[in-house]
């Protein structure tokens, strides 16, 4: 799966399914009266801004690398990460801050039957276009378009608690609260999701330790070569997403000339590239 045309592709169709969303939403809040099914069509609509900005970002990323970039223009997928985490954070205090002051003034949620069929045709399409999102973020290894997934997922989770709190009130008394619980309950999930997010970008951003499964991975090639003759430590993963940079260090015999070291540097530097399509630099130090 090509990862520019993948990223794309779920930003365009994530634009379309919300805009139409959006117009359905709204007529049906207009239809109804409903003040809050209005406030739930714009919250839709925001996710269409966000999905703009996966597209547009994923035409940044695929630049190639130039002389003031050498090493590419990949983590833009980071920085977008980032900037819709924020958004996510926004929402989630929103979604927070309205779901205490419903209770604070002990309102609860009443609307007829065309806000219950909207509300949950809305939720069906947009865990659909979350699970789209998350399939293609895990074939292409996307960050961004996982973090849109989460801003789909973030929509659906607000119209969720608006349709709990239609049937709720709709055939019950007394519960009037239980809008605003589970309303705080969704918040603090969408707050969950923007710090992973966060997390993952900046963790990428700043640098990482590969992973022990990697190191075992690349020790087993190289010593299908070189068995016990040289030993590999102090791996660093530099993650430009477009290109991957591998630091580390090799031990070698100390009678070993500078020839046949540096000979066997450039064959372990050919492995990983070949197998892991890392770009590496090595660093010769004496055995004992």
């Amino acid at each position: 799966m090509d990862k520019l045309k993948a990223q794309v592709f779920e930003g365009v169709l994530s634009v379309i399914v919300n805009a139409v969303l959006f117009g359905i939403k709204f007529w049906a809040g207009l239809i109804t009266g409903s003040i809050a099914l209005i406030a739930d069509a714009w919250h839709t609509l925001s996710d269409s801004l966000t999905s703009i900005f996966v597209i547009f970002s994923a035409r940044l990323s695929s630049r190639k690398p130039d002389k003031e970039h050498p090493f590419g223009h990949g983590r833009w997928e980071q920085i977008s990460s980032i900037f819709i985490a924020f958004i996510l954070g926004i929402i989630a205090y929103d979604f927070l801050i309205n779901s205490i002051e419903r209770f604070q003034y002990r309102e609860s949620v009443v609307f007829g039957t065309l806000a219950i069929v909207v509300t949950a045709v809305s939720i069906v399409i947009k865990e659909l276009l979350a699970q789209c999102a998350f399939y293609i973020g895990r074939k292409t290894d996307n960050v961004i378009v996982k973090a849109d997934g989460w801003h789909h997922r973030s929509d659906s989770l607000s119209s969720v608690v608006v349709l709990i709190g239609i049937i709720i009130t709709k055939f019950t008394t007394g519960l009037w609260w239980m809008d605003s619980v589970l309303g705080i309950f969704c918040a603090l999930a969408i707050f969950y999701a923007a710090f992973q997010i966060m997390n993952e970008s900046i963790t990428k951003l700043l640098g990482e330790e590969p992973e022990k499964d990697l190191i075992d991975k690349i020790n087993a090639e190289v010593k299908k070569i070189y068995s016990n003759d040289l030993q590999i430590h102090h791996l660093h993963l530099h993650n430009y997403i477009s290109q991957k940079e591998l630091t580390m260090h090799i031990k070698l015999d100390n009678n070993m000339s500078i020839e046949n070291g540096h000979k066997i540097a450039s064959e372990i530097e050919n492995i990983i590239k070949e197998k892991f399509d890392m770009e590496v630099t090595t660093h010769i130090e004496p055995l004992n």
